[in-house]
């Protein structure tokens, strides 16, 4: 004898209630900060399958290794790969400047 088979009861659900099964089920997250309005994405180490360069530290992320992606809302093209950590620090960071060994520091 096979296995019963359980069929769902009741009618299919309205276009509408999908789009927010789709919006719950996404692993997408809205972020708002100083210069915009982010879709951030975090990326586990199991999906990442090539290195990317952070945009905060300038270093290579190497595969397989957890981060970040984030973009603009309505940027898709301007997507950025991030370490979490540059992600979450990237509004302390200050601009690099580059000083003579004999200028004074402040």
């Amino acid at each position: 004898m096979s296995p019963r088979r359980n069929k769902p009861k009741g009618k299919p659900k309205h276009s509408e209630n999908l789009d927010e099964r789709e919006i719950t089920t996404s692993n997408d997250s809205v972020e708002e900060h100083n210069d915009g309005i982010y879709v951030v994405r975090k990326i586990s180490g199991s999906t990442s399958n090539k290195p990317y360069r952070c945009p905060g530290c300038d270093q290579l992320i190497p595969m397989a290794t957890p981060h970040t992606v984030a973009w603009l809302e309505h940027d898709q093209d301007g997507r950025r790969h991030w370490h979490n950590v540059c992600w979450t620090k990237r509004n302390l960071r200050q601009s690099k400047v580059e000083r003579t060994r004999n200028a004074p520091r402040y």
